[in-house]
């Protein structure tokens, strides 16, 4: 018997929530270490538009986990004179988080497979319907953009030429950057 997309009772409850930690701390092992991301030494203005477009490229695909959690907490912080929209917004974060990023098994409703494209979607209309519903967008595209602002700024100030990534980083379209004195393999 299957019993894809549902949550365990009992004893299978603490293996479910110990898989959902272990699915998070892989999220968030991808993070980078925010010395490294603020290191003073590494900044510096671009010579040119192509440059500064190479460098956020480069820094967006290298320091992304770090700016989804920074464009998430200016997010956060907009929402706190609206206690009711953070509610909410948790509890859609919490439903993106267990029916989306966790599963690594099919969504099965009434003995039907769930597409993660209907998943996705559906997702994504809630999460519109909630934050029109607490009046909230006008808070959310503010701070979203404030986000946007501070990621491209950092992206484009933040030299790359100490930025080594893996072969397997490389694989998942990070741009592969070895030390001039390696021979390249």
């Amino acid at each position: 018997m299957t019993t894809y997309g549902t949550i365990p009772s009992g004893s299978g409850s603490m293996e479910f929530i110990s898989r959902a930690k272990e699915q998070i701390y892989s999220g968030l092992g991808t993070r980078r270490p925010w010395k490294q991301m603020f290191l003073w030494e590494a900044f510096g203005a671009p010579h040119g538009l192509m440059e500064a477009y190479s460098r956020i490229k480069t820094n967006t695909a290298y320091f992304r986990m770090n700016y989804a959690i920074i464009v998430l907490v200016i997010l956060f912080l907009s929402l706190i004179f609206h206690p009711i929209s953070m509610i909410i917004f948790i509890a859609i974060i919490a439903a993106w988080v267990f029916l989306y990023f966790l599963r690594d098994e099919p969504l099965m409703i009434f003995g039907n497979m769930i597409n993660d494209r209907i998943v996705l979607i559906v997702l994504s209309v809630v999460t519109i319907v909630g934050l029109m519903f607490t009046g909230v967008i006008p808070n959310v595209f503010t701070s979203v953009a404030i986000g946007a602002v501070v990621v491209l700024a950092h992206g484009a100030l933040r030299k790359t030429d100490d930025l080594f990534v893996d072969d397997e980083e490389a694989a998942h379209g990070l741009p592969h950057k070895r030390p001039s004195s390696s021979s390249s393999g």
